[in-house]
């Protein structure tokens, strides 16, 4: 599925069963269920969430930096000659690479810098710079549409948030959860529990494709009334 239904049918899905079970619905939660919704696509550079968070802009603010890096690092004669050379070169070559690539290298140096600085956060800055790492090594629809990357998210919530009450990991894990069977409608769909080669798939749709988008539209609408039902419970419940 595109990363526009992602949005609406995990938060919208994750939020109203919280209303409908009692659960506050709090702008936390709400942001858990955003992200949520969106994250397992983090293997995917170009994905809705990565590219929004890694816009072309910044890319070009990186690309700028690194030639000035080399630049300065060439001229200061930070290593000796001929290996300045060298260093500046390699850093200039690497500001050309494709925004892909670059989305990837930017997540993994974020992946090794949760877990190189965060101690103040352990374990769990451990867990999410891992996922961050592997994330970049692996093939899309791989280890985070699974059913391990859906523990390893609501437990990372769960950690970090449990004495702020329920809603948020709730939220966050269901959204999660949401988009792995949103994806296991198309006909590709998902291996969620690797290494055994089943998958999870109902080959109803084809991302991008005009019966594709119908069904998107189809679950979009579902979605829609099960907010409306959940608005309208919680305004009796007032």
């Amino acid at each position: 599925m595109m990363g526009r239904a992602h949005l609406i049918i995990g938060t919208g899905v994750s939020l109203s069963v919280l209303a409908l079970n009692g659960y506050e619905v709090t702008p936390a939660a709400v942001a858990a269920a955003v992200v949520g919704s969106l994250l397992p696509d983090i293997d995917e550079p170009n994905s809705m969430l990565v590219s929004r968070a890694l816009p072309t802009k910044m890319l070009r603010l990186v690309q700028l930096l690194m030639i000035g890096a080399a630049g300065w690092v060439f001229f200061t004669r930070l290593a000796p000659p001929p290996w300045n050379l060298v260093l500046a070169l390699l850093m200039i070559s690497a500001s050309f690479m494709p925004s892909r690539s670059m989305r990837k290298a930017i997540i993994f140096l974020i992946g090794i810098g949760l877990a190189w600085y965060g101690e103040a956060y352990a374990p769990w800055n451990y867990i999410a710079g891992c996922l961050l790492i592997i994330c970049t090594l692996v093939p899309h629809r791989g280890l985070t549409h699974t059913v391990y990357g859906t523990v390893a998210w609501t437990a990372l919530l769960y950690g970090t948030t449990r004495l702020h009450g329920d809603s948020i990991w709730l939220a966050g894990g269901l959204a999660y959860l949401l988009h792995l069977l949103a994806d296991s409608l198309t006909n590709n769909g998902i291996k969620p529990l690797p290494p055994f080669k089943w998958k999870l798939r109902f080959k109803l749709m084809s991302t991008g494709t005009r019966k594709g988008a119908q069904v998107e539209n189809i679950c979009i609408a579902l979605t829609a009334v099960l907010v409306i039902i959940a608005l309208l419970r919680y305004k009796h419940l007032i």
